[in-house]
């Protein structure tokens, strides 16, 4: 038995404490450290019975963890009495969906602790739990000039605070270039730890590699990213063990998400991604399933996935390797960075080429997925399109904004902008919604993927008559012959059609034709049979 005092307003407070070691107690008498934390601390791998807590401090000292219910409950503890300056402790025999509190410091000296040190560990696999997910790419750029492009790091950071002021977030994904000009521990810590510190302690933070950590390997041929996250390479946060921390796959709740490299990894032959890649969807039976990686497959921001030379030809890869794989398994939505700017796509199925080569039938929606206008994105759980169609998000610009590398958006995309910001996607039952945030706090753009229900009933969701043209949208099924339709008087109609009958491509068609030139008159869609 020893003791553990912390410091409260300048009087040391001491209680008794037992602290096991591989099954051992171990005795002995200890003095408080000058220690300080320099990094952290920061919660890594969570799952529903642990969670591992890491942090370094200037000085050689223990590494334990205090924990319980309460700020002041902290009756568990875990860790080792050997002195280190990098510490890591994973705390085990937890309860799911629940929240700790903890401290770290020594056995004998908490160096950090309080009301905001806290974590809830993951909740079951396959539990329909509320989710909030904060995605951000190419974030690293505090402190870091680049043609004259300003940082808004701190105001991405900022705008999300503020709105997430009064709700927690559960899962925290960095698509990569999380520190600039190249990935260094000195870089992570300016411009990523000293950035996120509020955050990192009450939340898991789960990054992919980005292109700019891989330029300054350390002494011994090693990254710093490898050195400063731990990353589930067995498969203990769910998902089949990749045997690689470039790449691993966790659950939360009933989403399954992947981590992929498109960065080093091999791509020969049978690349071993791939192979672990499908053992691990053919394993997962969650309900959704979101993948992120950094080099996007569809992308005119700063880079550009036509470009298959150079250092660009990882897009091209992901899109003809990956993606094909993901989407046999029903993919939901891939989240990535590397272009500097906020893309989106429509829901699509089965576009592996250049952006010449894609084609109508590839687009399942070519709405908008807002539920005010088009309507949301749909996925069927049976028939023909079962399960089919995803989501493609560029989320590289929450860092900065740069440029673009062609003033015409990529023909896969809904909308395009550049401006800072992230994305913050609620899932809650079979729905997902997500938001572009910008830095100034505004919603940019927003989407809804609703699962497991048939397509939207055909109905008419715009009609806009402008400069004698008349716009019309409506909800559709491929393969379905439709007419636009006018009348002067609902009293006694007499529906003529306007311009020849449309082939409808994809679950909304959108048709332009020149308006009536009454004053007054009335516009409607038909479906035909078939002729």
């Amino acid at each position: 038995m020893t003791k553990r005092c912390n410091r409260v307003q300048g009087v040391r407070s001491c209680i008794a404490v037992l602290l096991f070691a591989a099954g051992d107690i171990v005795l002995s008498s200890w003095s408080a450290s000058a220690a300080t934390v320099i990094r952290g601390p920061y919660l890594q791998v969570s799952t529903p019975q642990s969670i591992s807590i890491r942090w370094r401090t200037d000085e050689p000292t223990g590494s334990v963890v205090f924990f319980g219910p309460g700020p002041e409950f902290l009756y568990g503890v875990s860790g080792t009495v050997e002195p280190a300056t990098s510490h890591e402790v994973t705390l085990r025999g937890l309860n799911p969906n629940t929240r700790y509190y903890y401290s770290v410091g020594s056995l004998v000296e908490s160096l950090a602790q309080g009301a905001d040190y806290h974590f809830t560990t993951s909740p079951l696999p396959g539990t329909k739990k509320p989710t909030r997910i904060w995605a951000i790419g190419d974030c690293g750029t505090t402190g870091f000039g680049y043609l004259g492009y300003d940082s808004r790091q701190t105001q991405v950071r900022d705008a999300y605070s503020s709105l997430s002021a009064s709700r927690s977030t559960d899962v925290w994904l960095a698509l990569g270039d999380n520190a600039y000009l190249s990935g260094t521990d000195k870089e992570y810590q300016t411009q990523f730890f000293d950035i996120y510190p509020a955050l990192l302690r009450n939340t898991p933070l789960w990054p992919t590699l980005g292109n700019h950590e891989t330029y300054a390997p350390q002494k011994g041929g090693g990254l710093a990213y490898f050195d400063i996250f731990t990353l589930p390479k067995d498969g203990e946060a769910g998902g089949v063990a990749s045997g690689s921390e470039n790449y691993y796959s966790f659950d939360f709740g009933s989403i399954h998400f992947v981590s992929l490299d498109s960065e080093l990894s091999s791509r020969n032959g049978r690349a071993p991604m791939l192979s672990w890649l499908q053992a691990d969807l053919a394993a997962n039976t969650n309900e959704w399933l979101i993948a992120y990686w950094h080099s996007p497959p569809y992308s005119k921001g700063s880079h550009d996935s036509d470009n298959f030379t150079g250092y660009d030809g990882n897009l091209l890869w992901m899109r003809e390797a990956v993606v094909p794989i993901l989407e046999s398994y029903g993919v939901d939505l891939v989240l990535c960075g590397h272009s500097h700017i906020y893309e989106r796509s429509f829901l699509l199925h089965g576009h592996y080429g250049l952006s010449t080569t894609l084609d109508p039938a590839m687009i399942q929606d070519e709405g908008s997925g807002r539920e005010e206008d088009t309507g949301a994105y749909r996925k069927p759980d049976s028939g023909e399109a079962a399960n089919q169609g995803a989501v493609y998000v560029v989320a590289g610009s929450s860092g900065w904004a740069t440029y673009r590398v062609d003033p015409v958006q990529h023909p896969a995309l809904f909308m395009s902008e550049l401006e800072a910001g992230s994305m913050v996607i609620d899932i809650d039952g079979e729905r997902l919604d997500a938001r572009f945030l910008r830095d100034t706090g505004a919603i940019d753009d927003h989407f809804t993927i609703l699962k497991g229900l048939q397509a939207d009933p055909f109905r008419l969701t715009r009609v806009q008559v402008r400069n004698r043209q008349i716009a019309a949208s409506w909800r559709s099924k491929p393969g379905i012959l439709y007419q636009l339709e006018y009348t002067a008087s609902l009293e006694a109609p007499d529906w003529q059609p306007v311009g020849e009958p449309v082939t409808a491509s994809g679950a909304t068609t959108h048709l332009t034709q020149p308006a009536r030139e009454d004053p007054v008159g009335f516009y409607r869609v038909t479906e035909l049979e078939d002729q």
